[in-house]
């Protein structure tokens, strides 16, 4: 199946969701930055990679803007090679714009995984010979303030039917790409990994999430997730 068809997909099923206060604006930037995405899915979408690295949700300043998971504006831009247009979304949160590639804001998790991936290949094409980024969930929720709030701060209920919709979601994803093993960036990740794909999935494993707000992950992201990939035994 066309990746795009699944794209599509979820992004209908997740459009169709309420949400209610403390969150005050939500962003689907698989509607708005499908361009961008479209080239991404073009250039690193290859059939039984090694591994699936699945993140969580789009960050602020990274997928937000661009459409890319973990998409830090100027390595999506020059490493990756998929800017294109980015659309303003219906509602758009006064203290979070929708800049696209014009964003001057670098998400410090994106750097850190894609600057990591510019560092270990030669190219894109190299890297997505063994790897392909997805995230779990494609939607960002905007508090009034302005602050982002991650899914499992959600409520039981909106939560349960956004993870009902993205674990399918998920499941299509890795039916289509085959890949030889799922690897969660952070243990949200594996744990959605390991409830949507059930015992029918490859093996599943996680390495470090690169969050800025992580102790750990501030001590060195690159090198300890490389140990981690390294034991998992995708990078021999």
């Amino acid at each position: 199946m066309d990746p795009m068809t699944l794209v599509d997909e979820l992004a209908a099923e997740v459009d169709a969701l309420a949400f209610a206060p403390p969150v005050a604006c939500v962003y689907n930037p698989l509607r708005y930055a499908r361009a961008p995405l479209e080239r991404y899915f073009e250039r690193m979408w290859r059939p039984r990679p090694r591994a699936l690295l699945l993140g969580m949700n789009p960050g602020p300043f990274g997928m937000v803007q661009t459409g890319i998971p973990f998409g830090e504006v100027e390595l999506a831009r020059t490493w990756l090679g998929v800017a294109a247009p980015v659309e303003r979304p219906a509602i758009e949160h006064e203290k979070r714009p929708i800049l696209g590639f014009e964003s001057t804001r670098s998400e410090v998790s994106g750097a850190r995984v894609w600057g990591w991936a510019r560092e270990r290949f030669a190219s894109p094409e190299e890297f997505a010979e063994r790897f392909f980024v997805w995230n779990w969930c494609p939607l960002a929720f905007l508090e009034e303030g302005g602050r982002n709030r991650t899914p499992d701060k959600l409520p039981a209920a909106e939560r349960a039917a956004l993870e009902a919709a993205c674990d399918r979601s998920l499941a299509r994803m890795v039916e289509a790409l085959q890949p030889e093993q799922v690897v969660g960036v952070g243990r949200v990740a594996e744990t959605a990994a390991r409830r949507a794909l059930g015992e029918a999935a490859p093996p599943i494993g996680t390495i470090l999430h690169p969050s800025p707000a992580s102790p750990i992950a501030n001590r060195g992201w690159a090198p300890q997730a490389e140990r981690q990939l390294e034991a998992l035994g995708l990078l021999d």
